[in-house]
């Protein structure tokens, strides 16, 4: 079997990342007063403003600077461009955030001490031995080419690169498991004055054969910028809204999505939680070497602890009453998950870009 797969990456300029960034150094914020803390923050962002919205439980109520926060997110990601509208000085800031739901407080907090899924659903984890980090190849290069456009710009190496942008890496795939790079596009936002060639150039001649690595060759079918310039970006161009690049923060496609989001949710949120412990209990099925290819599925019911279904998938490459067996001495009640992966610490921010997964320093990735 034959096929071309791609996948997409963003940088974190791009204003769903902006969203995504401000609403996790929220949690992290509150995290770091009170681990028990439960946030539920969606940042939606366009023109100079910024808007928060959600429901916060925390003993650190009424002692975090929200507004501070969004400002200093902001600045970090750059967006400091007098030419554009979005600045971190000059946004307008206005907050629609209420306690926590008591009732479905109780139902997480459960009186013996246990702890109930934060709301129904379905998540999903998955692991690929096709790379070193047991991800899909075309979002992980997709990632890095992102990551590197980033790096280029923070450094000074490029200086005339933007915070917003996009790749995306086409991959020939025989068998499930990759055999060459057949396209990439890079588009990335730059300052004024600057033509396409001399972006192009230093796409074509610096960030690919530095990312792809062994994956670089003659005769990859390149696009640069291929709707012109690219000035006036991020959200001063477009809206942005959290938890709108669920395929990029996951699997870029390979893997199938429950659907919801991971920014803003403190780990009571099984959305977020749940896919972090599927996704480590993927990797363990590949480093056993129990198949070469594994999709984990597990779903709950609000305020119940036990999940509803477990299934697995090796989409025919390895035994799957051996991986059922190995993945039954897993423990996915949320209590057992949070306690597993370490998840009350305020970790969250740095998840945000360039992948939630197939990057060191996550204990779902140990």
């Amino acid at each position: 079997m034959q096929y071309v797969f791609t996948s997409e990456s963003v940088t974190e300029g791009h204003p769903d990342k902006v969203c995504d960034l401000i609403s996790d150094s929220i949690l992290d914020a509150y995290l770091e007063q009170d681990k028990r803390s439960h946030v539920a923050v969606e940042t939606m962002v366009k023109g100079d403003v910024a808007v928060l919205a959600g429901e916060i439980a925390s003993k650190a109520n009424g002692q975090v600077d929200h507004e501070a926060i969004v400002r200093r997110t902001i600045q970090e990601i750059g967006y400091t461009i007098p030419d554009l509208e979005f600045q971190a000085e000059t946004v307008r800031i206005h907050q629609h955030i209420t306690p926590q739901s008591p009732e479905i407080n109780v139902k997480v907090n459960k009186a013996d001490g246990d702890q109930g899924a934060g709301d129904q659903g379905i998540m999903f984890g998955y692991a690929t031995a096709e790379t070193d980090e047991l991800m899909p190849l075309s979002i992980h290069l997709a990632h890095r080419l992102s990551e590197g456009l980033a790096e280029d710009r923070k450094t000074g190496r490029v200086p005339f690169l933007r915070p917003d942008g996009k790749t995306q890496v086409s991959v020939h795939y025989e068998d499930h498991f990759p055999k060459e790079v057949t396209s990439v596009i890079v588009s990335t936002q730059h300052d004024p004055g600057v033509d396409l060639e001399t972006i192009r150039d230093y796409v074509k001649s610096s960030l690919l054969p530095r990312v792809l690595g062994k994956w670089h060759r003659t005769g990859i079918e390149l696009f640069v910028n291929p709707g012109g310039t690219f000035i006036h970006g991020g959200p001063s161009a477009d809206a942005g809204v959290t938890g709108r690049k669920i395929i990029c923060d996951t699997y870029g496609g390979m893997g199938r999505h429950g659907g919801g989001c991971f920014s803003g949710k403190d780990a009571s949120k099984v959305d977020r939680s749940a896919a972090y412990y599927c996704r480590y209990v993927a990797r363990q099925v590949i480093r056993e070497g129990l198949a070469k290819i594994v999709e984990i599925q597990v779903s709950y019911a609000i305020g119940e602890s036990k999940p509803i279904s477990v299934k697995v998938d090796t989409c025919g490459t390895g035994s799957e009453d051996k991986v059922i067996a190995f993945v039954s001495r897993f423990d996915f009640r949320p209590k057992a998950i949070i306690d597993k992966l370490d998840l009350l610490r305020p970790i969250f921010r740095k998840t945000v870009n360039y992948g939630h997964f197939g990057r060191p320093g996550f204990t779902w990735e140990e």
